[in-house]
């Protein structure tokens, strides 16, 4: 073959034993998320997870060095779809962006459960994921007051909010109202959080904030 012609040939798909693995891989974790969101990381049994696949405690961890690593590559994969949903970041699209998240956790039962519960187990300052966690809401209200203050400054937003407690208070509504769904699948996480959004958040229709 030609070198136009290798250039032009499609790129091929892996095969054999690569693309048996990463399957096998893939696997793993769609059966992990199914464990994981039902009984947390510590109530989490690699050898069910192994059972649910088909191999062995031993052949799961050819895979994965351990639970703590599974568990990781779960929730990472969790958050790779959250920011799929959301969209790409904008300078005032954070209420936007947090409501296709609303939208996008009431299609996905699973990873919304797994969120709750994770969350919850969390607060143990002997999880894995404690560090993680404690951070990732302390960044999330970093940069949604940041956000928030640029968007009073423009009229977007009610400017007798504080930006500092309006920034963790988007985060506590989006994690209560999904507790509330995940008991009772009649509440609609999207009127709820809009609900809030357009009570606290946004200035009244006729004024500037």
């Amino acid at each position: 073959m030609s070198t136009d012609e290798q250039q032009a040939a499609p790129a091929r798909r892996p095969r054999g034993p690569y693309a048996t693995g990463q399957a096998r891989r893939q696997a793993i974790v769609d059966e992990a998320l199914a464990v994981f969101s039902r009984t947390g990381f510590h109530g989490g049994s690699l050898r069910e997870i192994a059972k649910r696949v088909g191999v062995t405690p031993a052949g799961l961890l050819h895979h994965f060095a351990g639970k703590e690593e599974l568990f990781a590559e779960v929730i990472h994969q969790r958050d790779e779809k959250v920011r799929e949903a959301a969209g790409d970041p904008a300078e005032h699209a954070l209420i936007e962006q947090a409501k296709r998240v609303v939208a996008h956790n009431q299609t996905s039962r699973g990873l919304t459960s797994l969120y709750a519960i994770v969350s919850a187990e969390a607060t143990d300052p002997d999880h894995p994921s404690h560090a993680d966690f404690a951070a990732r809401y302390r960044d999330r209200a970093a940069e949604a007051e940041e956000i928030l203050r640029r968007g009073q400054a423009d009229g977007e937003v009610r400017a007798d909010v504080d930006p500092a407690l309006a920034a963790r208070l988007i985060s506590a509504v989006m994690d209560g109202i999904q507790l509330q769904w995940l008991l009772d699948d009649s509440v609609d996480m999207v009127a709820l959080f809009e609900e809030f959004v357009g009570r606290y958040l946004h200035p009244a229709e006729g004024t500037d904030g």
